[in-house]
């Protein structure tokens, strides 16, 4: 069994000051990096994913922005494999699918962001091709959304999706958990 990591929409716009602030995203993606670590020390695959806003009337991910920049706590290096998409499945319109086959890739570990869009997205999707799929979920992020004139914190959308993927689509652990 091969397995990689896949980093999902760590870019700057997401940290403070950007376009699209998260909840807690420094935490996320320290524990995304120790993840990151872990897999670079032990030779495994890893996949960085890059988001570029190319819709019309998009606010975040512009391309050319230092907002669309992969965030300093996960930089790719050279060698590793780099997929940008437009959509919130990482999957839809790019090589993923065709690259994770070629390294017979049979098991995904997810970190990234957002919970409750590209995470959620990327990994039904994985599942729904039959990958093994674990969520490192204090490795991911979230932000309050709103819905018919009500507030959810980010804290319940986080467990409120999270929940959700574990029910069958995902293993769900913590970092600590996950690296020993």
């Amino acid at each position: 069994m091969s397995k990689a990591l896949i980093i999902v929409d760590i870019q700057n716009d997401y940290f403070e000051n950007g376009a699209m602030e998260l909840v807690a995203p420094i935490k996320a993606s320290e524990n995304a990096k120790r993840v990151l670590s872990h897999f670079r020390e032990n030779n495994l695959e890893v996949v960085h994913i890059q988001h570029l806003s190319l819709a019309p009337g998009a606010t975040f991910f512009l391309p050319d922005t230092k907002g669309q920049e992969i965030h300093e706590d996960v930089k790719p290096l050279p060698t590793e494999k780099l997929i940008v998409k437009s959509y919130p499945n990482s999957f839809r319109d790019t090589d993923l699918l065709a690259y994770l086959q070629s390294k017979k890739v049979t098991e995904l570990v997810f970190v990234g962001m957002m919970t409750h869009m590209c995470i959620d997205a990327s990994v039904r999707a994985a599942k729904d091709y039959q990958f093994d799929c674990t969520v490192i979920e204090d490795a991911t992020a979230t932000r309050d959304l709103e819905v018919n004139g009500q507030s959810v914190a980010a804290a319940s959308v986080q467990t409120a999706f999270i929940a959700g993927l574990s029910q069958f689509y995902a293993t769900i652990t913590n970092t600590t958990a996950y690296i020993k």
